[in-house]
């Protein structure tokens, strides 16, 4: 009889996560599952079933519960011991968990609870079991984020690129810190697959979140997004690697290829197609923000795929998904807008009421920080108010929406070629960054910790893969919002920098200027209206 591997999944709950719970269970003469769920969950139904066929008893409150072939924790992952029982007797873990935006603009402390203080704890939890280390395999699971905006000219990205989080993304910031932690961890078997847009195939979860962070993106922004059903596929496929490929102890882009590339605008066109209205008459063009943002075209993703094999969906047929997954009153409705100018123009009434009132009254809306005098927020999206009073209306000036716009590649400041580097490579890496390489001696080993001093006088350790491989750089700058004193500096953050910031603009962005949003969503939900 074949072992089975027991695999421990955290954020089982979660778009992607609950994909991948559903392909583990698929294959669950090959897998015992263990999952950690919080306990206010419960009124989320969708494990009950599975509960009921594994035999699992019911449990209140928290604890550990576990039936044929599977494993519940109800508990908490900032909770080191319900991560431990979680990762128990495991032979790999699975890390789809993430508190993202708009909520970790929100509450930052949840999120750097969950994307880095739990992290911490599932590390610890892997090295606490019997040679976990060296046996345990771990997925993390990081953000097209890390890498900020990427305007038209260099929308596409790849693994290496400088990790420019946009300003007050807190998310990004959390993101960015966690995956250090596991690249900087003694594992063995590790990758980190940092994920696009992960687009949901159910109508409902896809219509569902009504938030003005749809207005953060440049309408103009290129977008590599996944489905929900390939994320969480390809994240079960690295259990079929063997523990001697070269996947491992590298960081990857994760996006669902060519078939799924698109512009924010065809995006949000789609979408309100699905209703039978037409976008731009659902919402005006300054709503929308122009930089500062994050989404990109992977430059990379083949090579995720090489080994995971999950790129098999396209945007038409994600579409016709979706569609196939609307209650019947919805698409009665649509179909009707289609066929009827009548019906069709009261539906975009609606959506318009929807989101103008969103527009104007929501402290995380662009339009709002405009109307308001958000002075930093305006300047970090727009470029100032003079940026956005410039903005054209529809028929005016239209952006580039030209898919297959031309881009330059970002140099990476040493020679990606060598089969072997030197440790002249990663001194010139260094200085190509503003700093240098401390080390004396080098013996090529792109996991050697060697010790680094940025621009700014911070001295760090980091693997030369950290930092030549993965675009890690020193982990004090990263978290600050002023750019523009960093990029003079180091050549390779200037490349992402300048892109959508002049070299004059010097505007200094407090932390705290972006405590403004704090609770903002409790605060649009309870208003009086």
């Amino acid at each position: 009889m074949t072992h089975k591997r027991r695999v421990a999944l955290f954020g089982a709950s979660g778009t992607m996560g609950f994909q991948a719970f559903k392909e583990l269970w698929r294959r669950r003469e090959e897998f015992d599952i263990s999952i950690l769920v919080l306990p206010s969950e419960r009124r989320d139904q969708r494990f009950k079933r599975y509960e009921t066929a594994a035999g699992v008893p019911p449990l209140n409150g928290a604890g550990v519960t576990e039936g044929e072939g599977l494993r519940i924790v109800w508990g908490d992952a900032t909770d080191p011991e319900a991560t431990a029982a979680t990762i128990a007797g495991a032979d790999a873990v699975l890390n789809a968990m993430a508190y993202i935006s708009p909520a970790a603009d929100y509450r930052p402390e949840l999120a750097w609870a969950v994307n880095f203080d739990a992290v911490a704890h599932i590390l610890d939890a892997i090295a606490a079991e019997p040679d976990g280390v060296e046996r345990i395999r771990y997925l993390h699971t990081g953000t097209v984020a890390q890498t900020g905006n990427r305007p038209v000219g260099v929308h596409v990205g790849r693994i290496g690129d400088p990790l420019k989080p946009s300003v007050f993304d807190t998310y990004a910031l959390s993101k960015i810190a966690g995956e250090r932690l596991v690249l900087e961890s003694d594992l063995r078997l590790w990758a980190s697959l940092r994920m696009t847009f992960i687009m949901p195939t159910d109508f409902r979860e896809l219509f569902g979140l009504l938030d003005p962070i749809v207005f953060h993106m440049p309408l103009d922004a290129r977008m590599e997004c996944i489905t929900d059903r390939a994320a969480g596929i390809g994240l079960v496929h690295s259990l079929d690697l063997p523990d001697d490929s070269d996947f491992w102890r590298r960081a990857y882009n994760m996006g669902g290829g060519v078939g799924m590339r698109t512009t924010a605008h065809a995006y949000l066109t789609a979408q309100y197609a699905l209703l039978g209205a037409r976008f731009e008459q659902c919402a005006e063009r300054n709503w929308f923000a122009l930089r500062n943002f994050h989404m990109q075209y992977y430059d990379d993703s083949h090579i995720t795929d090489g080994y995971l094999d999950y790129q098999h969906d396209t945007l038409e047929n994600y579409t016709r998904e979706v569609a196939a997954s609307m209650p019947l009153h919805m698409r009665a409705l649509a179909s009707a807008a289609r066929r009827m100018p009548a019906v069709r123009d009261m539906v975009e009434r609606s959506a318009r009421s929807r989101f103008e009132a969103l527009a104007r009254g929501h402290r995380n809306s662009p339009l709002h920080w405009y109307l308001n005098g958000n002075e930093a927020r305006v300047q970090a999206f727009y470029g100032g108010v003079e940026e956005f009073e410039a903005i054209p209306d529809w028929g005016e000036s239209p952006p580039d929406l030209d898919p297959d716009a031309p881009w330059r590649r970002f140099d990476h400041g040493y020679d990606e070629t060598k089969p072997v580097l030197e440790l002249c490579d990663v001194q010139q890496a260094a200085e190509f960054r503003g700093g240098k390489c401390l080390a004396g001696e080098w013996d090529s080993d792109p996991y050697a910790v060697l010790d680094w001093v940025c621009s700014e006088g911070h001295t760090f350790s980091a693997r030369a893969y950290t930092v030549l491989g993965a675009g890690h750089w020193c982990p004090v700058c990263v978290e600050d919002w002023n750019g523009h004193t960093r990029a003079v500096h180091d050549r390779h953050y200037g490349q992402s920098w300048y892109a959508d910031h002049e070299e004059d603009e010097e505007y200094d962005y407090s932390t705290a200027a972006g405590d403004d949003i704090l609770d903002a969503d409790v605060a649009w939900r309870t208003r009086r209206v």
